[in-house]
């Protein structure tokens, strides 16, 4: 039997941990597949229960360095009813001996509990009703996954940052003070290199600790990997750094045996902690952009109910979304959101879809039609059926698409993974060789373990390490400074290559809101006639294009009249008497229904319908004296920025949910080359995946929680800065000003990255390539001098220096 499931990982913090699960698990007989998604720490796992079992595949996982568990459900309540702490341990004990259940914790002073559960074993109603059946009462107070526990990661991450630079900067001063003679930097004496000598080791000893201990988890999943032929970017700084703290160790005998004659430059503790404390600030930004980038998929969780409304047997019952079964019936009331994805059974209402299509215009729900979950119910009373389970909706299909998608990005600092799997052991071998080829010649221990220590410090990948992330953070600084918000490397390694960019209508290219375009009338003063009246009667309505009327009477400084009698008719319009004068507004179903002549205002109807408006009539006293024309109207700037990456050889395409004349309509008007009509937000996802097929780098542009799943999927999702929360967080770079034209200066910016990460991993290499030979030995062997391990250590921390220069161009950027 084949079972898939899914797993949280914990213990990854690079790509190539989760390649290396990935590869062990392509190794086991009987796992179809394995798909780690390293932002949301996540395995999706296929497996063939008959040829391996679970506890198997957890287990080889366990042996390279991680843990996994099965993805699970947090549910916090609040319990009435316990007084003392055998209450709290009766509940504890009967929901952890409970199937499904993989953790209660009750806080008896608090009086809530926490509720870790597999939701497709047992559901939140059953936990508490197995409570209320002990004697207490419990109530919902959270509900989600595992967002909290990486935010809280994330602090305790921030705490033991803020000990290594507590720790690394007095190692430093202390270590540097005597070598930078020319400062006469102050040192007390009780730790004072020429009075102090034994103290002044061992404080920088002290003072590394702290950070040792913090990194020890590096150390032991870097040189674990090590050892299995699978070195990670740990493996490097562990090997690295060790070298440095072996060769000091070493030194400090000689101190201890004769503190006054010793070599005080032999000591190399500040090297491993700056090198430690560097790394961690570098993971911590890290992982800070990764929690922002899954608050998308927290806030797609909380877009639907928690909740919903079940009618059976003509009762209303409050219940759990995991409660509900495909078939059940349920009562979606004005105001309130659609709790899952269904069919309308009875009932008439608008449905703002905005959420799933981006469109604003609320969209008309009759007998029949699908309503999705998460979508709100603007007017009257539905009974809808069930036709999706919770796993299964609009929704939570974007949610998975999203995760997956996020998962099979490739960020650029993957190369320092990938040169990582061969630069560790080339480098051992150097080292290893160079030491027992000396020890032939010379006979020397301790000349050849300096050789062999210079070679290791001197190839320590801090530049390595430096040379992307340095100018990453460069650029997005300076881009934020400039209106662009750069999230990290998956932008600035794909923004450079476009060939494609992908618009979304409404929002992106459009303002994203309907508009009058067109008052036609048969006499002038009937303009302000039409808009005066239709704006009184409007401000009674809930229609969806109610405020296109409002704003077009304040922007004319038009005076509301009053309004009696108001009538809404579903489907057509509205009808209603203003300042004594019987008034209709609607579509032609509304004049034909009232017996209003159309006479030739349908042809002229027809003719803001094709250039893809929608067209409303105005009666008074039952005739029609003019047709008003509603579109949503573009940006300024839309159609010169399309026109731009036409010269940059960039194809134009625009995806949108709106009808396929409108569509055409605004894709002609802009000069967009290919035009995608009816879209779902799923599909949208689909369609870019189809132009990456193509052989297109492709941006998407958009603004709306549903352009989401097309955002992530694409090579460079690019939000505008007026839209949802949901898409900026999708996207790899945001603008922060709604101006298409800052497309073009990210572009540009990204260019001008690339080159400088390319330069800087150029001077990296280069390094390394000069300078190990040197540490090895091979220029002293033909009569040239030896490099010192201090030497190496100096030229080491020259060449994080130089690449951090190089980055700090960046900032001359301007647009």
């Amino acid at each position: 039997m084949t079972i898939k499931k899914t797993y949280v990982v914990e213990g990854m913090h690079c790509s190539s941990c989760a390649r290396n699960i990935e590869k062990e698990l392509e190794s086991l007989k009987g796992v179809n597949k394995g798909v780690v998604n390293l932002t949301t720490e996540k395995l999706a796992l296929e497996y063939e229960d008959k040829i391996i079992n679970e506890n198997k595949i957890i287990e080889v996982i366990g042996n390279i360095g991680f843990k996994i568990k099965e993805e699970s459900t947090i549910l916090k309540l609040k319990i009435e009813g316990m007084h003392c702490a055998s209450c709290s341990t009766n509940i504890e004990k009967t929901l952890n001996g409970t199937k499904g259940i993989t953790e209660c914790v009750v806080n008896l002073t608090t009086e809530t509990a926490k509720v870790v559960y597999n939701s497709k074993i047992i559901g939140a109603s059953k936990v508490i009703k197995i409570i209320e059946e002990l004697g207490f009462k419990a109530n919902v107070t959270d509900k989600g996954s595992n967002f909290e526990k990486k935010e809280n990661e994330l602090k305790k991450q921030g705490i033991q940052l803020g000990i290594l630079i507590a720790c690394s900067i007095p190692l430093l001063y202390i270590a540097m003070a005597p070598m930078i003679t020319f400062l006469n930097l102050p040192i007390p004496n009780i730790i004072d290199h020429m009075k102090n000598t034994v103290n002044y080791a061992f404080a920088q000893i002290i003072l590394l600790a702290p950070i040792l201990f913090i990194a020890r988890n590096m150390y032991y999943l870097g040189f674990k990997l090590l050892f299995k032929g699978k070195p990670n970017m740990d493996s490097l700084i562990a090997i690295g750094t060790s070298s440095a703290i072996i060769y000091s160790l070493y030194n400090l005998i000689y101190i201890l045996i004769d503190p006054m004659h010793s070599n005080m430059n032999g000591l190399y503790f500040e090297t491993a902690g700056m090198i430690i404390t560097l790394i961690f600030l570098g993971k911590y930004l890290e992982n800070r952009a990764k929690i922002k980038t899954t608050n998308n998929l927290k806030k797609l969780y909380d877009i639907a109910p928690k909740t919903a409304l079940r009618l059976f047997e003509g009762v209303e019952t409050e219940v759990f979304i995991e409660d509900i079964e495909i078939g059940d019936h349920l009562i979606v009331k004005p105001g309130s959101k659609v709790p899952i994805d269904g069919t309308v059974l009875k009932g008439f209402s608008y449905i703002d879809e905005s959420m799933l299509t981006g469109e604003s215009m609320p969209v008309k729900k009759v007998e029949n039609n699908e309503v999705f979950g998460g979508t709100q119910n603007k007017e009257g009373i539905l009974e809808i059926i069930v036709t999706k389970d919770s796993e299964n909706t609009a929704i939570a299909n974007i949610i998975k698409f999203i995760e997956e998608a996020q998962g099979t990005k490739a960020p650029i600092a993957r190369l320092a993974d990938v040169v990582s799997g061969y630069f560790v052991p080339v480098v051992i071998s150097i080292a290893s060789l160079a030491f027992i080829v000396w020890m032939i010649f010379t006979g020397d221990f301790q000349f050849s373990l300096k050789i062999f220590i210079s070679v290791l410090v001197i190839a320590c990948p801090c530049a390595l390490g430096l040379a992307t992330p340095t100018a990453i953070m460069v650029a997005t600084g300076k881009g934020a400074e400039l209106g662009i918000l750069i999230k990290g490397g998956e932008a600035l390694e794909a923004a450079h290559k476009i060939s494609g960019i992908v618009f979304d209508k409404t929002g992106t290219l459009t303002v994203g809101e309907p508009k009058i375009t067109d008052i036609i009338t048969d006499r002038e003063e009937n303009k302000k006639i039409a808009i005066q009246f239709s704006a009184s009667l409007e401000k009674a309505s809930e229609h969806p294009l109610k405020d296109a009327f409002i704003n077009k009477a304040i922007e004319e400084k038009l005076t509301l009249l009053d309004y009696v009698d108001f009538n809404a008719v579903p489907g057509h319009g509205i009808k209603g008497k203003v300042s004594g004068e019987t008034v209709s507004i609607g579509n032609k179903a509304l004049m034909v229904e009232n017996n209003i002549l159309l006479d030739d205002w349908e042809q002229k109807s027809n003719i803001l319908n094709n250039d893809g408006k929608t067209t409303v009539y105005v009666s008074i006293n039952n005739k029609i004296i003019a047709i008003v024309g509603i579109a949503d109207t573009l940006k300024i700037e839309s159609k010169e920025v399309v026109a731009k990456f036409k010269n940059m050889g960039i194809k134009t395409f625009m995806i949108t949910g709106d009808n396929r004349k409108t569509a055409e309509v605004i894709g002609v008007k802009v000069g967009i080359e290919r035009i995608y009509a009816n879209v779902l937000p799923t599909k949208k996802a689909e369609i870019v995946k189809e132009i990456q097929a193509e052989g297109y780098v492709v941006a998407m542009v958009g603004d709306g929680i549903n352009d989401a799943p097309a955002l992530v999927q694409s090579d460079v999702g690019i939000a505008v800065g007026g839209g949802t929360d949901i898409a900026i967080e999708s996207a790899d770079i945001v603008l922060v000003k709604d101006n298409l034209n800052y497309i073009i200066n990210a572009i540009i910016l990204s260019k001008k990255t690339i080159i400088n990460i390319k330069q800087n991993l150029f001077w990296a290499f280069i390094y390394n390539i000069v300078g190990i030979p040197l540490a090895a030995g091979i220029v002293y062997a033909l009569g040239g001098p030896l490099l010192n391990p201090i030497f190496a250590a100096m030229a080491m921390s020259l060449s994080s220096v130089s690449v951090v220069s190089n980055a700090l161009r960046l900032r001359r950027f301007k647009i």
